[in-house]
């Protein structure tokens, strides 16, 4: 069965079409499950970065400027215990819940590639026979997202100005079109 995965330069709107797809096929009568992540801002200046569970809501931080301890990645400290136990936990109950149709993981990237924990649970997804739809940061460089980009299963789409506008449809029905095999 597919993995869609999308890359594609920042601020490209790699989370917003994912969410965009999953809200779709949401509204179509499926459960999603999994994890997603957005920037947080204050007064227009970014100063971290959430993660919430689809499926509960539970929302936590994945990375923060003012964090005092966890892993250094740039301007921002990586919070490991909420990447694990909020976004992991989520990635892990949709692979045991027979319910979930789709399983939305927002974002592989250098700050989510810091958790083992996460590593663990995501080359478990690879060998899910259930659809998934992920996004990949455009330039990490991992054994993990190699694998993803050589994998049968996984259909990488790049993301562009020019695409991105057309890409919803097509993926919601590629993604509806799999779950209604499954």
């Amino acid at each position: 069965m597919p993995h869609f995965f999308l890359t594609g330069k920042p601020g490209i709107g790699k989370t917003s079409l994912s969410l965009n797809v999953a809200q779709s096929v949401k509204e179509s009568g499926y459960k999603l499950g999994g994890m997603v992540s957005g920037e947080v801002r204050e007064n227009e200046v970014r100063i971290g970065f959430e993660i919430q569970d689809l499926k509960t809501g539970e929302k936590g931080w994945l990375a923060h400027k003012k964090l005092i301890r966890g892993p250094r990645l740039g301007k921002y400290f990586v919070n490991l215990g909420d990447l694990e136990n909020i976004g992991v936990r989520a990635i892990s109950d949709a692979l045991d819940d027979q319910d979930i149709d789709l399983i939305v993981i927002d974002e592989i990237g250098p700050m989510e590639l810091l958790s083992k924990v996460f590593i663990d649970v995501i080359m478990k997804v690879l060998d899910l026979n259930k659809p998934v739809l992920g996004t990949i940061h455009y330039k990490a460089n991992h054994f993990l997202i190699d694998k993803i980009k050589s994998s049968e299963n996984s259909k990488i789409i790049l993301i562009t100005i020019e695409n991105r506008n057309l890409i919803l449809q097509n993926l919601r029905d590629d993604i509806l079109k799999m779950i209604s095999l499954n």
